[in-house]
């Protein structure tokens, strides 16, 4: 059985699979609202529009997980990104692989703070959510529309993902 043991998640390592919501990933910091608030601007697109998407914005509630974990499906969206924002301040996991060929190639898991999310570039491969700890909720902007975006691969063997 392969075995994965989670690195802290950081824009520069999770930036072949997408983007990390976090203020340090800013393109730009303004002042609005009278310099009452600070925006950190156009940290993550979303790309939702192939086939006439739309953007949607829900709440997923996860049912936490202990390590180890054994993980045998990962999953891909081909139409649209998908983002998500831990609304709990709790740690969470993140299991994505590159694509090999229409299928997923090695994967790697990152350790998410509880105040970082990520988007997943449309077609990255991923684990559904993995929440630590405790219930836990997130902010999901994803897409919303015609058309199959959802494509399952089931691993020929699990993957073990394993604290330090």
């Amino acid at each position: 059985m392969k075995r994965l043991t989670p690195r802290p998640l950081d824009a520069d390592a999770f930036r072949p699979f997408g983007e990390v919501i976090e203020p340090d990933n800013a393109t730009e910091i303004r002042l609005i609202n009278n310099g009452t608030t600070t925006r950190f601007h156009d940290i993550a697109p979303v790309d939702v529009a192939s086939g006439g998407g739309h953007a949607l914005i829900s709440i997923f509630r996860g049912k936490p997980f202990s390590l180890p974990l054994d993980i045998s499906m990962l999953e891909r969206h081909p139409l649209g990104s998908q983002a998500f924002m831990p609304l709990d301040a709790r740690p969470y996991l993140v299991v994505v692989a590159p694509d090999e060929d229409g299928q997923p190639g090695e994967p790697v898991a990152f350790l998410a703070g509880g105040k970082q999310g990520v988007s997943y570039a449309k077609g990255t491969w991923h684990h559904p959510l993995i929440s630590l700890e405790d219930m836990s909720d997130f902010l999901v902007v994803d897409r919303g529309g015609t058309g199959s975006n959802l494509v399952e691969f089931f691993l020929p063997e699990p993957i073990r993902i394993e604290a330090e």
